[in-house]
């Protein structure tokens, strides 16, 4: 049943026998891009407003809301095409599997009830979900539901759970206050009272099968299951130090990718030198003179990668301290241009308003003279449309003012907030580069320290060497090593071979420090630029339509003044 349709729309032969045999006669059941279009069309609109609504054409990125109950749904697909969706109704169908909704990160309500799902899963990314409904399913235990932060109400009444375990997990779930698990056959032992374990080990549930949980039920629900309350908050202690510590190790990363020097805080650099490195590999097979040698080559470079190490976590907070400061100053000029154009346009509705009273009056007796000629002066008729007329150019130099005071102030931001970020760039370019300079001293030392191990282990491995020919002990040099016996230069050529992969990590890791510093300067200032360009067109935008809609109301003004007139006089 995972064949559809093709590109074509040919139908399967796979999905022929599900319409066949199991539907005949009915649509696939499988979710596709016309059976979206046709519930979307299908919503309760009546009359000309159904009319226009199917006429337009269908918009998925403006679809929110989608029922796709009673559609005998064997599987869930193509929804991705609906990235706004926030609520969705599966219910009803014969769907199995839970899956293809990692896209709808704006979901808050997914209905699943009634359907023949055996296990919750796929839901991980649906970080948004308030509502969740997988009421009358076939699932027998309750998991993978701990990243659901905002759930609020979550039904799994009506399935084939038969274990206790997993309702503890629901205490990681800050936001749960409605909890349905009636219908399950763990609510079904004698001598256990399911809602009340439920009232005893979830503190913050407000209601359970829709019904209040009261304090004096749960006072009795705490002390008659104390025992397993007990070890459910001793194991939640536990597993929240976990969480603390890796949340920690996770932010502690972040901040050295945000330094550029990860993996140098221990001795990873070292260890990453001898990785599939053969030469070195053979020539430490000497011994103890060797591995004494290599253990000060580790420490000689485990000190300087400290020094890099720190370096890279002040350069960080000197960094911060500077994007911080930029950060305010564009926030404060924000505030000041923002506060001004409330002023200005407080003023301009107070003008607005009296200007708009000062027409509807004169409309008003316009439209009066029309409908009672006998009883007006044409001769006040007149004046009152020239006064009409002076109040329509008032309202014209007022909207040009306004405009432009709002324009003027909006492009004075634009330049600043541009000139404000290409210093911030050029400042933040003199920090790395200072900072390049003293990580590409460092690295030299670095490239030295290896040079010279390779040197001094040249002479260890030349020593062992003549030393084993000198006593002609062959047994007593490792097999790889023997070459050497026969051919000196083959101990050069081991140590040349080492020496380049030593010295070629330690730069690939310097441009590496190089290149991602660099990247991150271009991709934030890329990034402010952006931002800035699209606040300053939304902006703009902004003031246009709100003063095409002033206008619009003005000109609307006569019409409006003559319907209302129409509706006194029937």
């Amino acid at each position: 049943m995972s064949k559809v349709q093709d590109e074509k729309g040919a139908i399967t032969n796979e999905t022929k026998s599900v319409d066949t045999i199991v539907y005949p006669e009915i649509e696939p059941g499988i979710i596709s891009k016309q059976m979206i279009e046709n519930a979307y069309l299908d919503e309760g609109y009546k009359g000309e407003e159904d009319r226009l609504h199917r006429i337009e054409p269908v918009v998925y990125e403006r679809i929110t809301s989608l029922r796709l109950d009673f559609k005998n749904i064997l599987r869930i697909d193509h929804l991705w095409i609906l990235p706004n969706l926030t609520k969705l109704a599966l219910n009803c169908n014969k769907i199995e599997t839970i899956e293809h909704l990692d896209t709808l990160v704006n979901l808050k309500e997914l209905d699943l009830s009634f359907n023949f799902i055996e296990r919750i899963e796929n839901l991980d990314k649906l970080v948004n979900l308030e509502v969740l409904s997988l009421f009358s399913n076939l699932i027998v235990k309750i998991e993978n539901l701990d990243a659901l932060q905002k759930i609020i109400i979550l039904s799994i009444g009506n399935n084939l759970i038969n274990s206790i375990e997993g309702i503890e997990r629901f205490r990681f779930l800050p936001n749960l206050k409605v909890l349905n698990l009636e219908g399950n056959p763990v609510g079904n032992e004698a001598d256990f009272s399911l809602s009340d374990y439920v009232a005893a080990i979830l503190p913050k549930l407000k209601y359970y099968e829709y019904v209040a949980i009261n304090e004096d039920q749960r006072k009795k629900a705490r002390s008659r299951f104390s025992r397993e309350l007990r070890e459910i908050e001793t194991n939640e202690e536990m597993e929240l130090q976990v969480r603390s510590q890796k949340l920690k190790e996770e932010q502690d990363a972040e901040q050295l990718s945000l330094s550029f020097v990860e993996h140098l805080n221990e001795h990873q650099l070292f260890e990453s030198l001898w990785i599939d490195d053969e030469d070195g590999r053979i020539l430490m097979l000497v011994g103890e003179a060797a591995n004494n040698l290599a253990e000060e080559y580790d420490n000689d470079i485990f000190e300087l990668t400290q020094e890099i190490y720190k370096l890279g976590l002040k350069k960080y907070e000197e960094r911060q301290r500077e994007i911080e400061l930029f950060q305010r100053s564009i926030s404060q000029g924000h505030l000041e241009v923002q506060q001004t154009g409330h002023k200005i346009l407080e003023d301009f509705m107070i003008q607005k308003n009296m200007l708009f009273d000062e027409a509807i009056a004169c409309h008003k007796y316009l439209e009066k003279s029309s409908i009672q000629v006998d009883t007006i002066d044409d001769k006040e008729a007149a004046q009152y449309v020239d006064k009409l007329e002076n109040i329509s150019m008032q309202f014209d130099d007022m909207v040009n003012s306004v405009w432009q005071q709002l324009m003027s102030q909006e492009l004075h931001l634009h330049e600043a907030t541009e000139n404000t970020i290409i210093n911030f760039e050029r400042k933040m370019q003199e920090m790395i580069e200072k900072f390049m300079e003293q990580v590409r001293t460092f690295f030299s030392q670095l490239r030295d320290i290896a040079v010279q191990f390779s040197e001094n282990l040249y002479e260890i491995v030349s020593r062992f060497i003549a030393n084993k020919l000198a006593m002609q002990d062959f047994d007593g040099v490792p097999e790889p090593l023997r070459i050497c016996m026969e051919d000196r230069k083959a101990i050069s050529n081991l140590v040349y071979g080492m020496k380049d992969v030593h010295t070629q990590r330690i730069d690939k890791r310097k441009d590496r420090l190089i290149q991602r510093s660099k990247q991150f300067i271009d991709d934030m200032i890329s990034k402010l630029k952006k931002n800035e360009l699209e606040r300053n067109r939304t902006k703009v935008l902004e003031i246009n339509a709100f003063l095409d809609l002033i206008t619009e109301s003005w000109h609307n003004l006569q019409q409006e003044v003559h319907d209302k007139l129409l509706n006194i006089d029937n």
